[in-house]
């Protein structure tokens, strides 16, 4: 199986810096992200409507590239954990993970025995379509996977130490707009109580050898993250920063033309 430099990052505790990809579902995203720097792509399932059929072509372009791909799953059922592992999903993003329980059905349905369930099926997308060994397969595969739990609700930020101690899970991630949300505080990223929750994460992360994660909108937020102990930063995501760099080229050039008069 592949070897995931991610995961290999993570466990050194170095930093991995990848972006997200809500909107580009084409087949050179993965290509480009990797020429910027990417060592990681995080294809979104949650929030776009794209199925384990849009998946499967990502990750077909996406293997061929020099990096990670990962997929934000909608929900914690084992059909949707383990479908998108099928078709060469490296890692996985999980949300609204808030109990130890459901942390540990995440590892169960992502592992092969006998760390997990996850069906066996192989020559597929995820092996390359290749023979061989399928013990050596199965064991290769649990060791390189990136399971990422999805911490952004009150209960999450509550059982934070017991989710952090499950082994299998390699990284918490803040959901940032969805935890001030269930905190009452929509989007008062500056606020006592949501400071408080992000500092309860880290801890458990430094206590239990996780790696936080967090997904910034800006340079100056990824450095301050940084200096917070966060190791693995997605640079925002494709349709922001298309927008963003679009509005900066097209305000530019206008105001090249107004000040010529």
């Amino acid at each position: 199986m592949r070897e995931n430099k991610v995961k290999r990052i993570l466990s050194q505790g170095r930093l991995a810096i990848g972006t997200m990809v809500f909107e580009f579902n084409t087949p050179g995203i993965a290509r480009i992200a990797a020429a910027a720097g990417a060592e990681f792509v995080l294809f979104d399932m949650e929030h776009t409507g794209w199925t384990v059929e849009t998946v499967r072509m990502l990750m077909a372009t996406s293997r061929a590239a020099d990096l990670v791909p990962l997929v934000r799953v909608p929900a914690t059922q084992y059909h949707l954990l383990a479908g998108p592992l099928d078709v060469g999903v490296m890692g996985l993003m999980v949300p609204m993970v808030e109990s130890e329980e459901q942390a540990r059905f995440i590892v169960q349905s992502a592992k092969y025995p006998p760390q997990g369930c996850r069906g066996a099926a192989f020559g597929i997308a995820h092996d390359d379509y290749q023979g061989g060994d399928i013990v050596a397969k199965m064991q290769s595969a649990n060791q390189e996977q990136l399971l990422i739990a999805l911490i952004e609700t009150v209960q999450g930020v509550e059982n934070v130490e017991k989710i952090a101690g499950v082994e299998g899970i390699d990284v918490l991630w803040i959901g940032h707009f969805d935890l001030t949300n269930s905190m009452g505080i929509p989007g008062q990223f500056t606020h006592p109580e949501y400071l408080h929750a992000v500092d309860r994460v880290l801890e458990a992360c430094r206590r239990h050898g996780k790696a936080p994660g967090f997904m910034v909108s800006s340079v100056e937020e990824g450095i301050s993250l940084l200096a917070k102990g966060f190791r693995c930063l997605a640079y925002w995501g494709d349709l922001w920063i298309y927008g963003h760099a679009l509005r900066q080229g097209i305000s530019a050039i206008r105001a090249s033309i107004a000040a010529r008069g």
